[in-house]
């Protein structure tokens, strides 16, 4: 079996924040931070996607990003969807060995 490449990761990881973007802007008030703060963090990571999408993703790195995009997805409670828009992003960053 051939390992991932980073793009295919980013790819699920990307999946997974419009699944929370779309959970938290449920949060009529926080609608503006909401977009914002996933606009940011997209950026972020296709910034990486760009500059390393066709590498091998580090060893572990897929399963590490897949389990917590995995939990992102059992998030119900918009708000909590929020704080995971940022939660999911570093975590992906620190599984590819970027900065945070």
């Amino acid at each position: 079996m051939t390992a991932p490449r980073i793009a295919d990761v980013l790819h699920r990881a990307l999946a997974a924040e419009a699944v929370l973007e779309e959970r938290g802007e449920e949060v009529a008030d926080e609608w503006q931070y909401v977009t914002d703060l996933a606009a940011a963090w997209r950026a972020r990571l296709e910034s990486v996607l760009a500059a390393r999408g066709t590498e091998p993703a580090p060893p572990g790195s897929a399963d590490a990003i897949d389990a917590a995009a995995d939990e992102a997805a059992l998030i119900e409670d918009p708000h909590r969807a929020i704080d995971w828009l940022s939660t999911l992003p570093q975590i992906v960053l620190a599984a590819l060995g970027e900065r945070t």
